[in-house]
This record gives structure tokens, C-alpha cells and sequence, in this order.
């Protein structure tokens, strides 16, 4: 979710779902360390619960931004070992981890060190020639030793030579009854299974094996799925009401970012998706994509694609 899930998008999301655990995109610790650490920490206060998701694999550096996370009030810090781009492979963290175990276990043990809060990985199946469930267990074993319970499985291996980062959430074939398989070998873990879900549907027989669902990309190209996530998976029947209530609460908070600085498409990228299927989506995309690129664009370009929609569907 790099370049996706920034504290915009989470505030959106939020507005949609109230239980469901956010995550951020991956920060990695030579940017929390060398960097602007406000600017990769901030999060609002209404998108609790949210995680922070860490790239790195210097035990010492990644006990120094677990630190941060707790300090800063984040409910999660997560490593991530699933990444499969070549900029996260040089630096040597993301997916290229699952090689190595042991410096993934003396991470999470640090982490856990330095910090209260849950420390939890996310990774795949196997990387490049891991061709065997016992090779996945292989990388479990030793995390697991180190104190980690909460393993955030995507069910796809990850070729680090030979195809992009698209390439690899697409064509490695899902393999969901290995997941299955470690929460019947792991029963003390919660298991979460991530990788090609699009449906709450999908999520519901999922959750008949597992622990737990996570969703990326389809929760960012059709978020009005998240509305009914509350009352499907937690029992909670306080759903968003409409597409239009989501946008009404929306505003003020685009209008106190824009107060402070902020352009218009850094918050109106994220939410583009909203009106799927509906009359006017496409006129709402369009005219916010021409639209709040421009320095000058103020809260009235995003009422005005509002106002498309509304008309098209003969709402008053």
C-alpha cells in the first residue's frame, strides 16, 4: 500500500468502518531515522485503531521505531517481509527477508523489547525457489520463538528477479490452503490471510479457516465495500448510511486540511472510488481528476463533483 494508505486515505476509510484495524503504508526505519518523522508519523486521531507498518531489517534500527510507534500512539507496529519491489529488495528488507529468518527473529524480538504494543508481521508464502510448506514453516518457526503471535500471511510467493511489483500481487498463483494449513498447525497464532480477496463474501468463508482478513486493493478501488464490513464481520449494525452521508462528513475535514496547506488531490485521489457502479461515477472521477491537481482547487471542486453525482441519480 505504499503510496496509498497515507493518514488521507485512512481518514476516508474510516468514515466507512469503525472497527476495522488500518494500516499504514510501509515507512521504512532509514526514514523514520534519517527523515522527516513528523511527516511519516502523523496520523489523526479518529482513525484509531491503525498500525504502523515498518520496513527494515537492522534489529537496533527497527527496536528504535517500534519505540516511536508506541510513543506517537499507534496500536500495532508491523514488519513487513512481503514487499516484493526492487528498491525494498536493494535495501535489503521487504519480501528478500523471508530468507532470512533468524535476522526477521532477532527484529521482531528487539521490537518487542522496546516497546508494549503488538508486533506483527505481514509476509508471503515463500520467495523465488521456496517450493515447500515446510519451507514456510521454516520462516514461522523462529519468528514465532521470538515472541511474534500475529503473522498477516499473503498467499502469493514473491519472484524478486524477473517481475514487477504489479506482476507479483498478479500472477504468482494464490495458495490459500497453505494459510489454512498454518492456523491448523499453529493453533496458538492468529492467523490473517491476505492476496486476491474482493468480496466480504470471500472474507466471511475465509474467516471459517483463519483468524483474520486483511483487503488492499480492493478496499481502495471500491471502498463502499468497507461500509458494511461492521456489520458483517463484527456484529456491529452501525453502518455508514449512504455514499452521500460519507462525503457530507468528508468536508469538513478537506476543508481544515486545505486551511493548513494541504492540495486538494492529496485527499480526493483516495476517494475516487467511491461511487462505483453508481449513476455519475464516472463524471465524479472525471471532474476530480481534472480538477483538484490545480494549486487553485478549494473545496468547491470537490461539492461540485458531489453535485454530479446527485444529479444523475435525481437525488435532491
Amino acid at each position: 500500500m505504499m503510496d496509498w494508505s497515507d493518514h488521507n486515505c485512512r481518514y476516508f476509510w474510516r468514515l466507512l468502518t469503525k472497527e476495522a484495524l488500518l494500516y499504514t503504508e510501509m515507512v521504512t526505519t532509514g526514514a523514520l531515522i534519517h527523515g522527516d518523522r513528523e511527516r511519516f508519523l502523523h496520523f489523526n486521531a479518529e482513525e484509531h485503531p491503525v498500525a504502523l507498518q515498518l520496513g527494515g531489517s537492522d534489529p537496533a534500527d527497527l527496536a528504535r521505531c517500534a519505540k516511536w510507534a508506541q510513543q506517537w500512539g499507534y496500536d500495532e507496529v508491523n514488519l513487513n517481509c512481503g514487499c516484493p519491489s526492487d528498491r525494498v529488495h536493494s535495501g535489503r528488507f521487504g519480501a528478500c527477508l523471508m530468507a532470512r529468518p533468524q535476522l526477521v527473529a532477532d527484529g521482531i524480538k528487539a521490537m518487542r523489547d522496546a516497546c508494549d504494543i503488538p508486533v506483527t508481521v505481514k509476509h508471503r508464502i515463500g520467495i523465488n525457489d521456496m517450493e515447500s510448506y515446510e519451507q514456510l514453516v521454516g520462516f514461522i518457526d523462529p519468528v514465532t520463538a521470538a515472541g511474534c503471535s500475529v503473522f498477516i500471511v499473503h498467499a502469493r510467493k514473491a519472484w524478486l528477479q524477473g517481475l514487477s511489483p504489479k506482476q507479483n500481487r498478479e500472477i504468482p498463483p494464490l495458495n490459500y490452503p497453505w494459510v489454512y494449513q498454518l492456523k491448523k498447525d499453529f493453533p496458538q497464532l492468529t492467523i490473517v490471510i491476505n492476496g486476491g480477496i474482493q468480496t466480504l463474501s470471500e472474507c466471511q468463508t475465509h474467516l471459517e479457516h483463519v483468524d483474520g482478513v486483511m483487503i488492499g486493493r480492493e478496499a481502495y478501488q471500491n471502498p463502499w465495500m468497507l461500509a458494511e464490513v461492521d456489520s458483517l464481520l463484527y456484529g456491529v449494525d452501525d453502518p455508514a448510511n449512504s455514499r452521500d452521508d460519507v462525503i457530507t462528513a468528508l468536508l469538513p475535514y478537506v476543508e481544515q486540511q486545505l486551511t493548513r496547506g494541504a492540495h486538494l488531490n492529496h485527499i480526493t485521489r483516495h476517494i475516487l472510488g467511491l461511487y462505483q457502479g453508481m449513476p455519475g461515477a464516472r463524471k465524479f472521477r472525471r471532474h476530480l481528476s481534472e480538477n483538484a491537481y490545480k494549486k487553485e482547487a478549494g473545496l468547491e471542486v470537490l461539492t461540485e463533483a458531489y453535485g454530479l453525482v446527485r444529479d444523475a441519480s435525481g437525488s435532491k
